[in-house]
């Protein structure tokens, strides 16, 4: 399992973030505090994690979507 810190600032960033999570064949949540949400869900991801710093949990490895969300990463 890996997790990085990002931050999507507009509806295009949630569109293309949600398009990477989707092509993944495991599951991938972003979390902020106590509450989880699907990153594949481009509803809720627009909803709540918009202009949000969240944490990418990922429940495999997968290196290159790590390296495909790595422009949305904050410190």
């Amino acid at each position: 399992m890996s997790n990085m810190k990002i931050k999507l600032n507009n509806p295009k960033e949630v569109e293309e973030f949600v398009n990477l999570a989707s092509k993944c064949d495991f599951e991938i949540d972003l979390k902020s505090g106590n509450n989880y949400l699907d990153a594949k869900s481009f509803l809720g991801v627009m909803t709540q994690a918009l202009e949000r710093e969240m944490f990418v949990i990922c429940h495999r490895m997968d290196e290159h979507f790590n390296r495909a969300i790595r422009k949305f990463a904050v410190a």
